[in-house]
């Protein structure tokens, strides 16, 4: 039988309410790895163009990022830094960051949030753009390592011929990084 709160209106909930709804969605909540990975999958389509395709990018920089002796954190961003690509195109890393937030470090998760802008500096000319416009944030303490993530994990990793792990290889690491609870995700808890 399924339970419900009390209340129609947040305003009229009780603490029994707050403890069903908190066990509910802990409930609800435990296959949200098997929902991320199942979501980074529908990226396995041909857009055209590309060399290989974005599920296969994906998987190209977590292998990347693994064997350059990265951490899991790094790898799991290599591996959803695109995710966001088949449902927020024009702002896909702002999809992927808010995903990885509450399970990495800030500089992991800014690194996500900008990569998309700090890519562009391989073809913003050829478009129209400004190649330098990362260097607006050439003072953060995370550029640096932004402009790494994308020159050693992003936009290097489009060859069909380099020997790529499968999804399955990665799985154990994302699940220890989503089974862990940073300050991010305290603060995204408590509003802060």
């Amino acid at each position: 039988m399924l339970e419900y709160v009390s209340w129609t209106r947040m305003e009229d909930g009780t603490q029994e309410d707050w403890d069903l709804l908190s066990r509910l969605e802990h409930k609800a909540n435990a296959d949200v790895v098997d929902r991320v990975l199942t979501h980074l999958k529908l990226l396995d389509v041909d857009w055209g163009g590309y060399r290989i395709n974005r599920y296969q990018h994906s998987l190209q920089s977590a292998t990347m990022a693994e064997r350059d002796g990265a951490d899991d954190e790094m790898v799991v961003a290599a591996l959803l830094h695109d995710i966001g690509d088949i449902i927020s195109p024009y702002n896909h890393s702002e999809f992927a960051a808010a995903l990885v937030r509450p399970y990495v470090s800030e500089k992991v998760y800014w690194i996500v949030k900008h990569h998309g802008l700090f890519q562009s500096y391989y073809y913003n000319e050829y478009i129209g753009g400004d190649r330098n416009s990362r260097d607006r944030f050439k003072d953060h303490p995370h550029y640096q390592a932004c402009v790494d993530f994308c020159a050693n994990y992003d936009q290097n990793a489009f060859d069909p011929d380099y020997d790529t792990l499968p999804l399955e290889h990665f799985e154990p690491a994302v699940r220890r990084v989503f089974d862990r609870k940073t300050e991010s995700h305290l603060e995204l808890v408590s509003g802060e």
